[in-house]
């Protein structure tokens, strides 16, 4: 098994660390991930990255190599060194399945361990889940976009280097994209694999219909003939005509790609021009710097596609470039060992975090849709039948009720994912983390999951919760102020 360099991490930890190494500080820590704000504007997030993330925590650790380097740096110790040359992650994790919709402020892992190990794995937690997650979100939008229609990922050359390709065409395939034309990625994941032909063959071609004749003979199940070489709707779509009816002698069909132009209304005329020459059962495909905003577009206005090619809006995140997730101290053992509760405190309210040891619960309707997410400690247990309070994360009289006749059923939604720092049970096939995206946002209505202003899709404080976190910020306050009029005297 590959091991994955412990190096992977930001400076920063690694001096903090040796800080409490050298004071004896390694007090037993809970540290929570959550994100932010949904991104792209939108009304949720996609969780992904957790599995391969986990995968490479099992190898995490330092090799000679990597001792001998920071020691180079002269800002170690060797009796650190020594603690570092021996470290593995030993640790649990509780998390959230991966391909879960997920939703602002609530907790989505859970990281049980000693403060140093929990220190030294951030920026590699983050690192691995927030690409990742925002990928697999824009991918899911895209599919909702077009109506779950064929989405092929096509975009390796413009994703940043290898490693950044390989985890996009991974979280695409998640989201909801169905192949991607990145082999490697077939290769290690599983992913199916597709392509068709670029410009420059076509060019090599004494002529296009040669190109075509010769591709449709090399792959008969697979003839996509691209069009725009030169002439969309002159040469290029009645050369695909031409190919597409000896095909079709021969029991064979085509399709066509068209990559540049008006995408609304190229397809509509070639779709037309195939219907007539008897090919209506030629595929028609299209790419070039396509977005959601512009599949939805198209598919609302009835564009006669059938299959669409995304490349650098999908892979890179578009506009929106990271997901904002954090990863924040929530609990920490005290002198007796005894696990207490702590929390951020901020200026910026929506900075402040959620204390203690946490659990998250989905309410769902007898027709097996999302309600609303509850955010517990974790020793608190929901059950059916009961009455519960929401409370809003940060205004203090913002709640409401839900009544036990207004769900059917409750799921709590961390896990038990990693113990002595290795995997708990097997690891899912990508394929099924793929269909637990799909089935989970088929269980949210579609005003949660639209394109523009969602709805706000609740997640609220239990009632213990609220009370935890409100007295803490109050003991805080008080605290603070005394400090204040003790140095003012």
């Amino acid at each position: 098994m590959q091991t994955t360099s412990a190096l992977t991490t930001d400076f920063y930890e690694l001096t903090m660390m040796q800080g409490y190494f050298s004071n004896s500080l390694n007090p037993q820590v809970v540290f929570d991930m959550f994100y932010r704000t949904n991104p792209f504007e939108g009304g949720y997030a996609i969780f992904a990255g957790l599995n391969e993330f986990i995968d490479k925590l099992e190898t995490f650790s330092f090799s000679s190599d990597d001792i001998a380097y920071l020691k180079g740096l002269n800002q170690f110790t060797d009796g650190f060194l020594d603690y570092l040359s021996g470290f593995h992650f030993s640790g649990e994790i509780y998390a959230m399945d991966e391909g879960s919709v997920v939703f602002p402020g609530e907790p989505l892992v859970r990281v049980h361990s000693t403060l140093m190990e929990a220190q030294l794995i951030e920026g590699f937690l983050l690192n691995n889940l927030n690409f990742q997650s925002l990928i697999a979100t824009k991918a899911s939008r895209m599919a909702l976009a077009s109506n779950r229609g064929l989405l092929m990922e096509f975009g390796l050359r413009r994703a940043q280097g290898e490693d950044g390709a390989l985890s996009a065409s991974r979280a695409s395939y998640i989201g909801g994209s169905q192949v991607t034309s990145n082999t490697l990625a077939g290769k290690i994941y599983g992913i199916p694999v597709a392509g068709t032909m670029a410009h420059s063959w076509i060019m090599a071609y004494n002529s296009e219909l040669d190109s075509f004749r010769a591709f449709a003979k090399m792959y008969p199940d697979n003839a996509v003939l691209l069009i725009d070489t030169f002439d969309t709707l002159g040469s290029g779509i009645d050369n695909a005509i031409i190919i597409g009816l000896e095909q079709k002698k021969i029991g064979k069909k085509i399709g066509v790609r068209i990559d540049s132009g008006d995408l609304s209304y190229l397809p509509r005329v070639i779709r037309k021009k195939l219907d007539d020459a008897g090919l209506q059962d030629a595929s028609i495909c299209v790419s070039n710097d396509l977005t959601e905003e512009i599949v939805q577009t198209l598919v609302h206005d009835e564009v006669p596609i059938d299959s669409w090619g995304i490349g650098t809006h999908l892979v890179t995140g578009g506009k929106q470039s990271s997901l904002n997730g954090v990863y924040k101290l929530a609990a920490k053992a005290g002198k007796d060992g005894i696990i207490i509760p702590t929390m951020k405190i901020s200026n910026s309210f929506e900075k402040t975090t959620n204390p203690g040891i946490k659990q998250v619960w989905r309410f769902f309707d007898k027709e097996g849709g999302a309600l609303s997410d509850l955010v517990t400690l974790d020793s608190e247990n929901v059950i059916v039948g009961k009455n519960y309070t929401f409370y809003h994360p940060f205004a203090e009289a913002d709640f409401f009720e839900m009544h036990k006749e207004d769900f059917a059923t409750v799921v709590p939604l961390l896990t038990l994912k990693m113990e002595k720092g290795k995997r708990v049970g097997e690891k899912p096939a990508l394929k099924d983390v793929r269909k637990n995206a799909e089935q989970g946002l088929n269980s949210f209505h579609k005003s949660y999951l639209r394109q523009i202003n969602p709805h706000i899709y609740k997640v609220s404080l239990s009632a213990k919760l609220k009370k935890l976190k409100m007295s803490l910020l109050v003991a805080q306050r008080r605290k603070a102020k005394e400090e204040e009029e003790s140095s003012s005297l």
